[in-house]
């Protein structure tokens, strides 16, 4: 069972606004850290797992995981859409525009500004 995930991210900064977005729609709470700090980490409304942006530890530049990649479990197909749309907005970049995978997974793909793979998804069975 998955705790929480942190995202290696280039500029703290930078990616801050991305996440929050998200966070808004997904209705996380920040749970750990600021601006100030190296990390930021966010926790579902319900202290479901959460999901933590941060400078990598070992002062080494950002690098984005092959084949590594977060997703964010939506309330329903709308909720998909949005999130989607929220990524475009801040900046992100599409890797599957939302729709359904198979016979009831309906989901979207994306990257965030350092090429960090996301999914926003949702079961429909």
């Amino acid at each position: 069972m998955i705790a929480y995930a942190t995202i290696g991210v280039s500029d703290l900064k930078r990616a801050y606004p991305f996440y929050q977005a998200l966070a808004d729609e997904l209705e996380a709470k920040h749970f750990l850290g600021s601006l100030d700090d190296s990390f930021i980490a966010w926790v579902g409304p319900n202290h479901e797992p959460g999901i933590g942006i941060t400078l990598p530890y070992n002062g080494e530049p950002q690098t984005v995981g092959n084949g590594m990649m977060i997703a964010l479990a939506a309330k329903n197909p709308a909720q998909v859409d949005r999130l989607y749309d929220i990524a475009i907005a801040q900046g992100g970049s599409c890797e599957g525009k939302p729709g359904p995978r198979g016979d009831n997974f309906y989901a979207a793909y994306f990257r965030d500004l350092d090429g960090n793979k996301l999914n926003a998804f949702v079961q429909t069975a």
